[in-house]
């Protein structure tokens, strides 16, 4: 089962879904601050970290910075209700999706297997390596590159990415990106799509603000291309 930092400051919500996610198999360590999480985090060597928001010290924002300096570790933040300004700038800072506290194991669950969950081939029949214009994508060994250089990809953004370029020009909805790509079948929240494509844009884009890839038709969505 996938190994769990959480790392949360209100000790009964710690030990709560520390507790559950044991019952479920995971192996989990936990930490009160953002900066004993970072210091478990190489020793530890988790497989996805549960990051709470509102951390006192290094707040989970910082935490999350700081984790994606040097590392696409999967990252979910854990929020209270109301903290709506703060989670679009904890998803512009890498978190891959975000859960409402308080919220069931079952939930908490769920989203951490969406999260890790191996990408399936989105084209039967297809070369294993695409290219399309200076980008490289590799869809076996699920890696990008860009002009020869490796791009290091959060596990949303490269969901995202591999979506897009498996049916180029076709526009897909946010509510359809959120249900294919961050795997939310009620509707969900579409800051989650919209925050992932401006940190996809800073990677792969010569100029995010006027994007050849990843392109937007307001009013409908996104589409890759054409180029």
């Amino acid at each position: 089962m996938p190994r769990v930092l959480l790392i949360e400051d209100d000790p009964s919500v710690r030990e709560g879904v520390e507790l559950g996610l044991r019952r479920r198999g995971h192996d989990v360590r936990t930490a009160p601050t953002g900066e004993a999480g970072l210091a478990a985090l190489g020793e530890f060597r988790p497989d996805l970290l549960l990051l709470d928001l509102m951390l006192p010290g290094m707040n989970g924002v910082q935490v999350c910075r700081r984790v994606r300096e040097s590392s696409q570790l999967p990252i979910i933040m854990l929020t209270a209700r109301g903290d709506d300004f703060d989670v679009v700038v904890g998803l512009e800072a890498g978190a891959d999706d975000y859960i409402v506290k308080p919220a069931r194991t079952e939930v908490i669950e769920a989203r951490i297997r969406a999260v890790l969950r191996r990408i399936e081939e989105p084209g039967a029949g297809r070369s294993a390596v695409e290219f399309h214009g200076e980008l490289a994508i590799d869809r076996a060994g699920l890696t990008v590159a860009k002009a020869g250089e490796r791009v290091a990809l959060a596990p949303s953004e490269l969901k995202l990415l591999l979506h897009l370029t498996a049916a180029p020009e076709q526009v897909f909805s946010r509510q359809q990106l959120l249900e294919h790509v961050w795997e939310h079948s009620y509707h969900g929240d579409a800051r989650l799509v919209d925050a992932c494509v401006r940190r996809l844009r800073n990677k792969i884009e010569d100029t995010p603000g006027d994007p050849r890839y990843i392109q937007t038709l307001r009013g409908f969505g996104y589409r890759f291309g054409p180029l």
